[in-house]
């Protein structure tokens, strides 16, 4: 791995919550994520017995009180405000179910951005359900500036909602790290009716249907531009040679029949270059004279943000691994092209069948995929050897061997970029199985005040009331802090922003005596912080006082 790349293998599968996986990952060394998580659907999915995914299942169901971690809320509070401010919205305007399906996201979305290079994208598969919320919150993470496009996937024909309009669309929110992301596009063949309908001439000499361009510009030139050429003046017609130098066509023209075209300064000499190669279409009224463009030289229409061509994976499908929510192969073949280059880094953290994997290796780009399914590895190998043939850069490669090459984890990487370490974390509770309450941070603020009474823990200030005062760590969950009561420190408002900036309590309480703000009244001593009573505090202050008077 060279300079930029993450602090992972190539073709990783990491068995595991994805949150603290990405949390190990160095900052700004993934291309393009490309990636399918769960909808919000309120319902759950099996695959089915005989399938290649047998036994997967997931719940796509979400409740504010059993999977929101508090750990969650506070770093979206505290690093993406406006990501909370969606959240706090939802949950006002559609209910907790969906801002607990945000919050879950939300968390992960950050570290997504974190892990994005400047020039790297984002495509995250939805559909109706939330993608509506989902655009709010990557507008607020990613930027609204930064999203390129809303792509509507036709995954169906047609169904059937009970009288309503039947649902047949899926959604692709595609997001850029920065503006100096490149344009993603992608190129499909010319549709039939296309074709029938614009390249309707032949001269039957092989080189296949052409349609009739413009060869003329609108404006006149005092240059050669405007010179006649056998006899045509364009300027009588208030117009201008406009001969192609540059682009597609005129690079087609010069590889494939007129060499060291596009070196000819001379206009006239191109054109009457053309005109000898049969290139130039004169009118038999005696018209404007037109360019011939071949149909062999269009390298196809750009996709739009519609896209219609792709069918989804049918029971009968050879690709189909019966996973309850798998995507096309096209689909992301398709997503993948347009947004990355040959030996980028994609990344699926819901990796799921392994679709996003399966269609990177083909694109010979590296890849890392995460999911939390105990058989996520045993149905990408099985997916890998049902595909006949892979591409590795340009080089056709045995299935066999890529398996080989393949790396399983069940840990979480380390990093090696000077970033935070991944903190310890708490992992989603299997649904149906409720976890053991967690203290709120209000009810935790409130009891830390009522035992240490209005002053800061990290420059002895005496706060008028707890208005002042905000709940930290006393180590940080990225050092391995936990976010339990014992590990929690009453601050006040700047010593919290300087927090932000020092491993620990007792760093920031050194940085605040080197730089003269830690008071010099205050009693406790941090080893003791935690055990003294408000009456402890009031007697030991009091002491204090009375001696320096």
């Amino acid at each position: 791995m060279g300079p930029g790349d993450p602090n992972v293998e190539n073709r990783t599968l990491f068995e595991h919550d994805n949150l603290p996986v990405m949390r190990g990952i160095n900052s700004e060394t993934i291309d393009l994520i490309a990636t399918d998580p769960p909808f919000n659907k309120g319902r759950d999915f099996h695959a089915t017995p005989d399938s290649l995914a047998k036994g997967a299942k997931f719940s796509d169901r979400w409740r504010w009180d059993e999977d929101v971690q508090p750990d969650w809320v506070e770093s979206i509070k505290d690093e993406w405000p406006g990501a909370w401010a969606v959240i706090d919205w939802t949950r006002m305007t559609y209910g907790d179910d969906m801002g607990a399906f945000l919050c879950f996201m939300g968390v992960r979305l950050m570290e997504m951005h974190r892990l994005l290079k400047p020039t790297g994208s984002i495509y995250l598969h939805c559909d109706d359900t939330a993608s509506a919320y989902l655009t709010a919150l990557m507008d607020a993470v990613f930027g609204r500036d930064n999203r390129r496009a809303i792509i509507t996937w036709k995954r169906t024909s047609a169904h059937n909602d009970a009288g309503d309009f039947g649902r047949v669309v899926d959604n692709i929110l595609y997001y850029v790290k920065s503006a100096a992301a490149p344009k993603a596009q992608f190129r499909v063949p010319l549709d039939d009716e296309y074709v029938a309908k614009f390249y309707r001439h032949d001269d039957d000499d092989g080189r296949g249907p052409y349609q009739v361009d413009n060869l003329t510009g609108p404006k006149t030139t005092s240059g050669e531009s405007s010179q006649p050429y056998k006899g045509f003046n364009p300027t009588e017609r208030g117009r201008c040679w406009s001969v192609p130098l540059t682009g597609n066509y005129a690079e087609w023209i010069e590889q494939n029949y007129i060499p060291g075209y596009r070196s000819m300064p001379s206009i006239l000499d191109r054109l009457a270059m053309l005109d000898e190669h049969g290139f130039v279409h004169w009118p038999k009224n005696g018209g404007t004279p037109r360019i011939k463009r071949y149909l062999a030289s269009s390298a196809g229409q750009l996709v739009t943000n519609l896209w219609t061509d792709i069918p989804p994976v049918g029971p009968q499908a050879k690709e189909s691994a019966k996973y309850p929510t798998q995507k096309p192969l096209r689909l992301y073949e398709r997503i993948i092209q347009a947004g990355s280059n040959e030996g980028d880094w994609v990344l699926d953290p819901f990796a799921g069948c392994a679709t996003t994997p399966l269609a990177a290796e083909m694109a010979g780009r590296r890849w890392i995929g995460i999911d939390l399914w105990d058989e996520a590895m045993q149905t990408t190998i099985e997916r890998f050897q049902k595909t006949a043939k892979l591409a590795a850069a340009d080089t056709a490669v045995n299935t066999m061997a890529i398996i080989g090459q393949l790396h399983h984890r069940t840990d979480v990487p380390e990093r090696t970029d000077g970033g935070d370490a991944a903190a310890p974390y708490l992992a989603t509770p299997t649904k149906g199985m409720r976890r053991r309450p967690l203290m709120g941070v209000t009810e935790m603020k409130e009891l830390l005040v009522d035992k240490f009474w209005f002053h800061c823990w990290g420059c002895n200030f005496v706060a008028p009331d707890a208005r002042y005062l905000e709940l930290d760590h006393i180590r940080p969950r990225n050092s391995g802090g936990s976010d339990d009561i014992d590990n929690r420190a009453l601050l006040c408002g700047p010593c919290n922003k300087i927090k932000r900036d020092h491993a620990t309590l007792v760093s920031l309480r050194k940085a605040n005596e080197k730089s003269g703000h830690l008071s010099g009244i205050h009693p406790i001593n941090l080893k003791e912080a935690g055990r003294w009573t408000r009456q402890q505090y009031e007697a030991a202050l009091a002491k204090r006082l009375n001696a320096e008077t």
